[in-house]
């Protein structure tokens, strides 16, 4: 399991600040947090849904503040992902959040892009950065980050859309959507996480993404299913995040096997890994307990993974090679 490439699609840079790092930060730049040690921030971490943990994860944010810290935290997730042979991450950071608190922008973009650098020439992981428009804010705050964010636009892979889905539908920001494909870049977005199949179809139909994020609720829908299917449309499908936040009872109730059954290009990914529990070897390793899955199965995650992943067709060629080496040892391994 360990030794399986993968690619990482869906992980909030946000969502992976370590307890200690968090205490650390926040003494560095002299926030004033309510927890005085790890123990009593990770007993934080318990949701009743999706706004409940939104309300932590924001109020969390304030310990961000200078570039170094923005390095600091994409270096830490970067390192880690590489630990979980993580050939290739593509990573969400969603900029309002900090710059409504008065942080430059160049802080947030260089300390990021810097650390993605480091982990390039350290551990030759690849990244790509994907800038979310945060849905509770109104589209045209979205289009003046898309213009502020110029500066940046060849150093970005794309644009998504992420926070409370409840009452902020993907049509609220379609003409955001429009301007972001014109620039040419990659378009994603949250969808069917708490809302309904209704806003999936309104992210595929509307917004014109190339992959979802989450997107489980499409199961409510049999002919949003189908189409999706044949579209080969990517999920970015997060297990320990969705029964973190209670939108599943339980790993063994998780969609994932059903999403599969029905010809998805499904993907496993770690969301906002500090606060759910789990870097993405761990929800693989979750799902494979759970919903039983099979060595061609893990194997098949990985490979749609690649397929969903915004990368060259050499790097992508590497990739499968890479997997298909790991399913011949795992077999190699079985037979002793």
């Amino acid at each position: 399991m360990a030794g399986l490439p993968k690619a990482e699609l869906h992980m909030h840079i946000e969502g992976s600040i370590e307890p200690a790092l968090f205490l650390r930060l926040a003494r560095r730049n002299g926030v004033a947090i309510r927890w005085r040690n790890e123990e009593e921030l990770r007993a934080a971490y318990s949701f009743t849904d999706l706004q409940d943990f939104l309300t932590l994860y924001y109020d969390g944010c304030r310990v961000l503040v200078q570039a170094q810290d923005f390095r600091d935290v994409t270096r830490d997730y970067l390192r880690r992902a590489h630990a979980d042979r993580v050939l290739h991450a593509e990573m969400f950071i969603g900029v309002q959040g900090h710059t409504s608190r008065g942080v430059p922008l160049a802080a947030v973009m260089e300390g990021v892009l810097g650390a993605m650098d480091a982990a390039r020439v350290e551990h030759g992981i690849s990244s790509g950065l994907i800038v979310v428009a945060q849905r509770h804010r109104s589209e045209a705050e979205a289009l003046d980050m898309l213009e502020d964010l110029r500066p940046w636009y060849d150093r970005l892979l794309g644009f998504g859309l992420g926070g409370a889905e409840l009452g902020n539908p993907p049509s609220k920001f379609a003409e955001f959507f429009r301007r972001c494909r014109e620039r040419g870049f990659k378009v994603v977005a949250h969808a069917g996480e708490e809302g309904p199949a209704a806003y999936v179809r309104e992210a595929v139909d509307l917004l014109r993404v190339q992959r979802l994020d989450h997107g489980n609720a499409c199961l409510d829908d049999p002919a949003l299913l189908a189409k999706l299917a044949q579209l080969r449309m990517p999920l970015t499908v997060c297990p320990l995040s969705n029964v973190k936040l209670q939108l599943v009872p339980s790993m063994a109730a998780h969609p994932l096997r059903r999403l599969m059954d029905a010809g998805l290009c499904v993907t496993v990914n770690s969301d906002d890994p500090s606060y759910f529990g789990g870097y993405v070897n761990d929800n693989y390793l979750a799902c494979q307990q759970a919903l039983g899955l099979e060595r061609d199965d893990l194997a098949m995650l990985a490979l749609n993974s690649f397929e969903a992943a915004f990368i060259t067709p050499e790097q992508r060629s590497t990739a499968v090679l890479a997997v298909d080496a790991w399913v011949a040892r795992s077999e190699q391994e079985a037979a002793v």
